[in-house]
């Protein structure tokens, strides 16, 4: 079976988000060719993404993980039981308040490729639990100031292995593996 990673877009304070949710301040960096060709790498390994689901809608509204770019199985976590949903040929599975199980059954699902993890809460539960492998994260040179923070409030110390450093036009690639 491949990897669980945490891979997210972060600004040098951490944050993943602004205090609204919102991520035009990514868009807005030049990139390299190199840093396409790092992202396409990470995504071509990607097999099954396991995310949150503040509210079922999300999806109908447009809100997909990787802006539904990838054609995985996506796995989210809710507090309460909904039908799968089938969009653009992507597989949104709802699981209720186990997170375990749906790392698990993302890992069924990917294969020999590697499960994502997106969100802050998603990526902390995971990180207390062991259940991660690396954590990729591409560094923006921004500091929002506030806004919501990938690991902000994860209470726990994790040891980290640096696996890879690349820095091209605006963006820093980090790879770390986790150490157990």
């Amino acid at each position: 079976m491949g990897k669980v990673i945490i891979h997210a877009t972060v600004t040098l304070d951490g944050f993943m988000a602004d205090s609204t949710g919102g991520v035009d301040w990514m868009f807005d960096f030049e990139a390299a060719d190199e840093d396409r060709e790092v992202l396409n790498t990470i995504w071509d390994e990607i097999g099954a993404v396991v995310g949150g689901a503040n509210k079922t809608q999300t999806i109908e509204e447009g809100e997909m993980p990787y802006g539904g770019m990838l054609k995985v199985p996506v796995y989210l976590m809710t507090h309460s039981a909904h039908e799968p949903v089938e969009k653009d040929g992507t597989t949104y599975t709802f699981v209720v308040d186990d997170i375990r199980e749906a790392v698990e059954a993302a890992k069924q699902a990917a294969g020999d490729k590697s499960v994502s993890l997106l969100g802050g809460s998603i990526s902390r539960q995971c990180l207390a639990l062991g259940l991660v492998d690396e954590i990729q994260l591409h560094m923006l040179p921004l500091l929002l100031g506030e806004g919501i923070s990938l690991f902000g409030g994860l209470g726990e110390r994790i040891a980290l292995e640096r696996v890879e450093t690349a820095a091209y036009a605006s963006e820093t690639h980090l790879r770390f593996r986790v150490v157990r």
